[in-house]
């Protein structure tokens, strides 16, 4: 480990340096989630008209994305052991960032799926890295907390792209879509830059401790991990958190990408509307991450995912069923107030039952099996919605499948006792 002397401006700091790649993490999901992957749902109305695709094309577009996002999570682990976490995300980002830029290019359907697939790709690369340094720079006491403002991202992007989308589009015209993609791409690659910048791979690349948070009262015991699980006991608590993890990928991509679909097509919502509500959501969305990771340090990360899943599953329910408009409101609250809490909850979980040091590998293997839910969601609730004509039945899966990862969370043995 090196001397901190040897790193004069990072002792001057009034702030450990943890913070810091928190607000890096920050912004690499910003740009990676955010921007690579639920911009998608503002930019779908107006390319779908001019690309003239299908509810089911719409959906296996964000299938699409997911397949590459898993295909990042099964090679991301020897990518960060031969490169680093650092240049993973950097490298991911830029590959989001640049075929983002190429998509406001594509004439057909084809086109837009491959490219896609590869903005996929670069998300799962920058993502599973940003969150496992979690677990290098924070203690058991702040891990909640400080993934929770990683998150964060999401939200800023939401938000972003709900006022950027509509306006670019009153600019433009019909084919405003072209120049959003374009603009969001080099978004990106300005967020690679930045993480290039900040991130650093481990406390002791500064000389450095990790972030432990605040002490007991004289006499409290330190508190147990189970950093080293048995074989048996890894593979049983990895497919439950993954079987969790699926669950919400399921069921919150279904929202997040046909949400304002449904607003602009069925509803009857202008998309200026529609992109405001999107940004609503996008504001609501920041402290999700922070107020429900925080809370599952001190309540417990199985009871958090209990509460986060219920808020969810009455989203779903009351976009699904035929009610007054102020019950669409209350959907668009109660998602956006804890959209991005289950991932924090996770990355925080992850190092809980693993240790630090095996805190990537795991996020990495249950981020796989979320990839899944995620793959699947899009391309079932396109079909559902072309054979039924809208996409209320889709929100009403989400909800019976959230409703499943309710069960699920519930179930979840405490991390002392493994």
């Amino acid at each position: 480990m090196s001397d901190t002397s040897e790193h004069p401006l990072i002792r001057r700091l009034p702030f450990h340096y943890g913070w810091a790649v928190v607000a890096a993490g920050c912004v690499g999901i910003f740009a990676c989630l955010g921007l690579g992957r639920l911009a998608l749902g503002m930019l779908l109305p107006s390319m779908g008209l001019s690309l003239d695709l299908s509810r089911s094309q719409m959906g296996w577009i964000s299938t699409g994305n997911f397949v590459g996002y898993m295909a990042a999570v099964l090679v991301v682990g020897p990518m960060v052991g031969r490169w680093g976490a650092r240049r993973t995300v950097v490298g991911g980002l830029a590959l989001v960032g640049l075929s983002m830029m190429v998509v406001s290019r594509a004439e057909g359907f084809g086109q837009v799926l491959a490219l896609y697939v590869l903005t996929g790709f670069g998300s799962g690369a920058a993502n599973v890295p940003v969150m496992g340094l979690i677990a290098h720079w924070f203690g058991r006491k702040v891990r909640g907390r400080a993934a929770g403002f990683v998150v964060i991202g999401s939200g800023v992007a939401i938000m972003t792209v709900g006022a950027l989308v509509p306006a670019i589009n009153a600019m433009v015209g019909a084919e405003g879509w072209r120049l959003s993609w374009l603009v969001i791409g080099l978004m990106v690659l300005g967020a690679a830059l930045i993480d290039l910048m900040v991130l650093r791979n481990h406390p002791s690349e500064l000389g450095l401790s990790p972030v432990i948070g605040p002490a007991g009262p004289p006499g409290t015991p330190a508190p147990v991990c189970a950093a080293a699980p048995t074989p048996a006991a890894k593979r049983r608590i990895l497919a439950h958190l993954g079987a969790v993890y699926a669950a919400f990928g399921f069921t919150y991509v279904i929202y997040a990408t046909f949400i304002v679909t449904a607003l602009v097509q069925e509803r009857g919502f202008p998309e200026s509307t529609a992109g405001m509500f999107w940004s609503w959501i996008g504001f609501l969305s920041l402290a999700s991450g922070p107020v429900f990771g925080g809370l599952s340090d001190k309540i417990g990360r199985r009871a958090g995912l209990m509460i986060v899943f219920a808020f969810q599953a009455t989203a779903y329910v009351l976009v699904a069923a035929p009610l007054p408009e102020p019950f669409l409101y209350a959907s668009i609250v109660l998602f956006g107030l804890v959209v991005w809490a289950i991932p924090s909850i996770m990355a925080a979980a992850v190092g809980d039952y693993f240790g630090p040091e095996q805190a990537a590998s795991a996020f990495g293997t249950v981020t796989l099996i979320f990839a899944l839910g995620q793959i699947v969601g899009p391309a079932v609730a396109g079909r559902m919605a072309d054979a039924w004509g809208s996409f209320s039945s889709a929100f009403a899966m989400a909800a019976v499948v959230a409703g499943l990862g309710f069960a699920g969370a519930a179930f979840l043995p405490n991390p002392r006792k493994m």
